[in-house]
Parts: structure tokens; C-alpha cells; sequence
């Protein structure tokens, strides 16, 4: 995993690579059982633009992520919005996957947008967002995709 820092400040930028195929990675990205082994258990989800579904966090309170699929392009693209509604502070972030094939394998770049840096708690909030990605979330995802 590389975090540019070339890129957006305020936006959670990863790229991660895979030795597997495109069509192995999507599969990950949108199986609701293989979704819900690395990240969550997704309720109402399809990968299609317009599908509103919902993550559901375990154990925890406020419990639910609020989603809708906004771009689906299969092996390519998937983009959801990602709303905690009964947070203290709700925000929105988009979570965008982009996948490139890349030799035998598969280019993965995730980008979280929607962080309003110059407000402390957002900072904070991105920068804890991005550590989760990185050390839970995408190895979590690579042993999905492996297996």
C-alpha cells in the first residue's frame, strides 16, 4: 500500500496490488459474503448505480452506514456514498475502488473523499479513516482475494 502524497490532502488515496485478476478483485468488492469477511455485512446491496443498501457495523452504536451505489463499471469501478446518519456528526464521504489490471494482476486504488480537513474533528476523523484502511481493512481484503 502507498499513500501519495502527491495527492488530495483531504482525501483518503491508497493503492494496493494484488496478484490476482480484475475480475477475482471485483468479485471481493461485491459478493455481499466476501464483502462482509474484510469490511461489513452489507444489507440491500447489488453493484448497480441507485442501489441504496446498508453496512452494519457489529457491536457498536451508532450500528449502520447508510450507502448508495453511485458508479458500477464491472472489473473497472465501483463508487458508494457512506453516510453514519446517527452519528454525533453526520457526514457523507464517498468511497471510491478503481481497478487496473496491472501485469498478471490487479491495481487497486481507493480513494474517500468528502473530509473537511480544516475542521479539526474531520482531520482527525480522515486520518484515523486512512490508518484502518491501511492496517485493517486492505489486508483483511488481500486475504479474501487470495483465498
Amino acid at each position: 500500500m502507498i499513500a501519495d502524497p502527491q495527492l488530495n490532502p483531504a482525501a483518503v488515496e491508497l493503492g494496493s496490488f494484488f496478484r490476482q485478476r480484475p475480475h477475482a478483485v471485483w468479485r471481493a468488492l461485491t459478493e455481499p459474503d466476501l464483502l462482509e469477511r474484510w469490511l461489513l455485512r452489507p444489507t440491500g446491496f447489488a453493484a448497480s448505480v441507485g442501489t441504496i443498501f446498508r453496512f452494519t457495523i457489529p457491536d457498536s452504536s451508532p450500528n449502520e452506514i447508510s450507502c448508495e451505489v453511485l458508479a458500477a463499471r464491472p472489473c473497472e469501478q465501483l463508487t458508494y456514498s457512506w453516510i453514519y446518519r446517527q452519528a454525533e456528526y453526520p457526514t457523507r464521504w464517498i468511497v471510491d475502488w478503481t481497478l487496473r489490471p496491472q501485469g498478471r494482476g490487479t491495481r487497486l486504488l481507493l480513494t474517500q473523499t468528502g473530509f473537511d480537513i480544516e475542521d479539526r474533528r474531520q482531520k482527525m476523523v480522515r486520518n484515523a479513516m486512512e490508518r484502518s484502511w491501511k492496517r485493517l481493512v486492505l489486508p483483511r481484503l488481500g486475504e479474501v482475494i487470495h483465498h
